[in-house]
């Protein structure tokens, strides 16, 4: 799954936008986005292989934490061009 595929999921966003506050553990994100466990852990193992997000484990919990700096590479398709047109300046 590509990064723009990752991120183009309401509840993924949703759970980048909680642990942007803090780190959490499965059950606290459940509460707050109103998902059972096995979606909320697919949606975190998604954000996780796409390295969004880093698990720890405190006790008998594991928690999940925002990576803190992320680098995202976005190319065009070979066969596609991009051009980008700026309107022409007033230089006198």
């Amino acid at each position: 799954m590509d990064s723009l595929d990752v991120l183009g999921s309401k509840p993924r966003l949703e759970l980048l936008r909680l642990l942007s506050r803090r780190d959490m553990y499965v059950s606290e994100l459940m509460e707050e986005v109103g998902m059972d466990g096995k979606t909320a852990t697919h949606h975190l193992d998604v954000l996780t292989e796409a390295g969004l997000l880093e698990s720890y484990k405190d006790g008998r919990r594991r928690y999940y934490t925002l990576v803190r700096e992320v680098r995202v590479e976005i190319s065009p398709s070979p066969n596609r061009r991009f051009v980008a047109r700026f309107p022409e300046s007033d230089v006198e």
